[in-house]
């Protein structure tokens, strides 16, 4: 990790304890990473996934675990994202959800119950990941799992492959190096995603032509 991760200990700032010990410390880092959010646009990699969920007969389930909405600006429908989404706020008193200010403050209260206890809407270390029976289901009915530019260290999702293999489906790996998990996949391909993705993809799209 580098960036703003390297300036940070993550017991400070991703998990629900750093949340209620130092409220203003964990939002003055999720501001600093939603600003620089805002300031990304997406690559050709985001948009060469999206051009494949448009254009292919079957479907194309994207799950990321990343938090923020590059995959959505890119045109991505739908998207799960296991582990949040930082443009948006939770309320940890009621639940609801809406869409973050460009900063947020301990003392913001919650649109829907007034109560001082709105947080960014990710998952912290510590806390369950979003969508696990919905991309365990999408999963068990697929004909492919592809896999790009993660570490293959972080559970549960470092076992979809595990899975995809026990279902016999065939997995492929896209990522600058092999990850932890790279054994496991069927075929890998090492290299810069934004170059990966978008070739792989004009040539899955090629064959149904």
């Amino acid at each position: 990790m580098g960036g703003l991760w390297s300036a940070y200990d993550l017991n400070d700032v991703a998990t629900p304890e750093s949340f209620a010990r130092d409220p203003a410390l964990v939002h003055d880092f999720y501001n600093a990473r939603r600003q620089n959010c805002r300031m990304a646009s997406p690559n050709a990699a985001h948009a060469a996934l999206a051009h494949l969920q448009r254009n292919h007969s079957s479907e194309v389930h994207l799950v990321t675990q990343n938090i923020d909405d590059l995959h959505g600006r890119a045109g991505s429908r739908p998207v799960w994202q296991m582990h949040g989404d930082i443009t948006g706020a939770l309320c940890a008193a009621c639940g609801h959800r809406w869409a973050a200010p460009e900063e947020m403050k301990p003392s913001d209260p919650c649109p829907a119950c007034g109560l001082a206890a709105t947080r960014p809407d990710v998952v912290w270390f510590g806390e369950y990941p979003r969508f696990l029976d919905e991309i365990q289901n999408r999963l068990e009915k697929s004909e492919l799992f592809v896999s790009i530019g993660t570490s293959g260290s972080v559970y549960p999702a470092a076992g979809f492959v595990s899975t995809a293999n026990s279902l016999g489906i065939r997995t492929l790996e896209f990522n600058l190096e092999p990850s932890e998990t790279a054994t496991a996949f069927m075929e890998a391909r090492n290299g810069r995603a934004s170059e990966l993705v978008p070739a792989w993809v004009d040539e899955i799209l090629s064959q149904t032509r």
